[in-house]
């Protein structure tokens, strides 16, 4: 049976995990959230979450995002090539509803699958 779980083995958790990262990644981005992806030597996809306090001024919000964000990931880890990717979150996110958030970071994970596969 397929797993669904969110464990510490799918987060890219220290400094030295996220930095390679940003050298030369695959991009997949819109207006309000990039998503930055280079290969990793895993046996599944890890991702690491940037909400700025800049851009996203409550903590509630900023959770919210990263719960939506989360979840999507965990439901799609099995479509998601081996990558490390980090999200990168801009200004415009905290005006979107839970739905069109949900909407878009479903279209982001295609379309880094469409750059990573060809």
């Amino acid at each position: 049976m397929t797993s669904y779980t969110f464990g510490r083995e799918l987060r890219l958790l220290t400094p030295a995990q996220f930095k390679p990262v940003f050298t030369n990644p695959i991009k997949a981005s819109s207006a309000e959230i990039t998503l930055l992806a280079i290969p990793n030597s895993e046996q599944n996809p890890r991702i690491g979450l940037t909400v700025a306090k800049r851009f996203v001024k409550n903590a509630s919000d900023r959770n919210r995002i990263k719960r939506i964000i989360r979840s999507s990931f965990r439901l799609n880890q099995h479509d998601i090539p081996n990558l490390d990717i980090v999200v990168l979150v801009r200004n415009g996110v905290v005006d979107m509803d839970n739905a069109q958030l949900h909407r878009l970071i479903e279209k982001l994970w295609r379309k880094l699958n469409r750059r990573y596969n060809g």
